[in-house]
């Protein structure tokens, strides 16, 4: 009976097209009723009571949805993405984890104790800009100039980082670090969101794997060098000289350490830019209203699928008859994108390009659309508010948790620093199948995304009340595996649910901004870790979970089983 209408409307559509008859129906009926008509499941958005796109949008991203689900399916082009997407979400826990893991070295190295926190409040600062500024661009410019250039920033600060001549400088170099960064995981799951149909959204969530693997990589990385390239604080210069905290050349092991992690994401970024061609986001093409670049990016990657696509399946007509448009049939072909040594040797021109069009004044035209309605309100202020207590409840954990494992073993010995990060790569496997239980969860009638998020969330602060009880070693590592899955089913969802409730022609500057919020509140943990000291900020952080676990469940949008807008 659903395909049957299904071939109805697209029998409506085409016939329009090509004169014969006119689908008034199509045209002046609301696009929510007509979805529900036709399918109960991934046919029907993910929309609020409110107006947050226009009219014409939402009955073009209805035909766009349904070619994605029906004809493009998940193939090549969409895994290619997923891995690319995973890059980003691993580049940027890689980082969060690596600064974390070098804090006791730099500590001795440049002889600073209890502000050597700091470090990571400098990280935070370029985390804060980077979020709210590649977001907000994503839906001014574009997804791919963000996709791009974030990885690029990384690259480069992060192998400067590792030749810091000293301690201001390495705040610095961070800072500027954490501005590439602060763009990845809000644009790289919209651009992964926007490609793929509705019944592979779940795999949103499952991008969350690449979030443990980055915590992993950068655990195994800093256990080969850390461990074998480091100094206890008690070394000198040469005989007779004065004891200094650390003498650089024996403990090269935390610059070893950032020059590999920024080498890779260095290749991270040419493999996106030059290896790997994605077009422009078909649905972002779509709220410009440059139908002819979205029915191109449609046909490529179709084509690039095996699965090629007619004018008699998508087509600039077939839009703009959906949305009560005249036919232009004078439509603009789209730049062909270079390769090879061509793509190398305008790489400079093609960035600076994408910038062009950047607006210094501030817009609110993507953020007031956002608060239309009162469903959209309230899931809006819900999400930003769980992205800001989440994002100082995590750090006050995860970026200090060397430094509570080295004080929950209780040893002060450089063979401490093996025990620690051997833990710390244990407890970064024990992450991994959180993403894939977070994949399975959100797919489930009963949890759903919001059900998913507020189990994951309370779990999670339910161990790390557990782990500040534990009275050895082996207690501590498993409350901590513990912690590690249940908040990768948190992350996860909420890294899924955010963009699926937003609207495409807003998603980056809501994503952006609750990114932002996340970065902000996520900057405060290090001033309380210096000043409230001990296990004071588990305590702080665990409770922040468990308030946020239980507002999950008060967010008026479901995703599940609905298409995105």
């Amino acid at each position: 009976m659903e395909n049957t209408k299904m071939q109805e409307v697209n029998t409506g559509l085409q016939t329009d097209v090509k004169g014969d008859k006119t689908n008034q129906q199509v045209k002046a009926a609301d696009p929510g009723q007509i979805e529900k008509q036709i399918s109960p499941d991934y046919d029907v958005p993910a929309r609020g009571d409110g107006r947050a796109v226009d009219d014409m949008y939402e009955r073009k991203v209805y035909i766009l949805n349904k070619v994605l689900n029906e004809h493009i399916g998940m193939g090549k082009v969409q895994w290619q993405l997923f891995l690319l997407s995973g890059w980003g979400w691993m580049a940027d826990n890689l980082w969060l984890q690596g600064v974390a893991i070098i804090l006791p070295q730099v500590s001795r190295e440049f002889n600073i104790q209890s502000n050597i926190r700091w470090m990571t409040f400098s990280l935070y600062i370029g985390l804060i800009f980077g979020a709210a500024i590649w977001g907000i661009l994503a839906d001014v410019i574009g997804r791919r100039p963000s996709f791009n250039i974030t990885l690029f920033i990384a690259g480069v600060f992060g192998i400067a980082a590792g030749g810091a001549p000293n301690f201001v400088g390495l705040g610095g170099l961070l800072a500027a670090l954490g501005f590439g960064l602060g763009g990845n995981l809000p644009v790289d799951g919209m651009m992964f969101l926007e490609f793929i149909p509705a019944n592979k959204q779940y795999l949103l969530t499952l991008l969350s794997v690449f979030w443990s693997l980055g915590q992993l990589l950068a655990s195994l990385v800093a256990w080969a060098f850390i461990a074998n390239y480091s100094c206890d604080g008690n070394q000198t210069n040469t005989p007779g000289a004065n004891t200094v905290p650390c003498d650089v050349s024996q403990n090269m092991g935390w610059r070893y350490t950032f020059y590999t992690l920024g080498a890779l994401t260095f290749v991270m970024f040419i493999a996106r830019f030059f290896v790997f061609r994605l077009p422009e986001s078909p649905k972002y093409y779509l709220s410009k209203g440059m139908d002819a670049e979205a029915v191109a990016v449609l046909k490529e990657i179709a084509s690039r699928n095996g699965r090629p696509l007619g004018d008699d399946v998508i087509s600039v007509e077939i839009f703009r008859s959906a949305a009560g448009q005249e036919a232009d049939m004078d439509v603009r072909k789209t730049e062909e994108e270079p390769t090879g040594v061509k793509a190398l040797a305008s790489a400079p021109g093609r960035m600076l390009r994408d910038l062009r069009n950047v607006k210094m004044t501030p817009d609110l035209s993507h953020v007031k659309p956002l608060f239309y309605g009162r469903q959209m309100a309230m899931t809006t202020i819900i999400l930003w508010i769980l992205w800001a207590l989440i994002g100082l409840a995590y750090p006050l954990y995860n970026a200090f948790l060397p430094i509570y494992l080295s004080q929950a073993q209780g040893v002060t010995d450089t063979s401490s620093v093996d025990v620690t990060y051997r833990n710390y790569a244990i407890i970064s496997i024990c992450g991994v199948p959180g993403s894939i239980i977070a994949a399975w969860m959100v797919e489930l009638p009963r949890s759903g995304r919001r059900g998913a998020l507020g189990i994951g969330t309370i779990l999670t602060g339910v161990f790390l009340f557990l782990f500040t009880t534990a009275t050895n070693e082996g207690a501590v590592l498993g409350f901590n595996c513990a912690a590690a899955v249940v908040q990768n089913i948190m992350y996860g969802v909420l890294y899924c649910i955010t963009p699926e409730v937003l609207p495409a022609p807003h998603r980056g500057t809501g994503d952006g901004i609750a990114a932002a919020l996340n970065r902000i509140f996520g900057a405060m943990a290090p001033i309380i870790g210096i000043y409230a000291g001990g296990t004071a900020p588990l305590y702080v952080a665990a409770s922040l979970f468990l308030f946020s676990g239980v507002l999950s469940f008060l967010i008026p949008l479901e995703s599940r089983g609905k298409s995105a807008l």
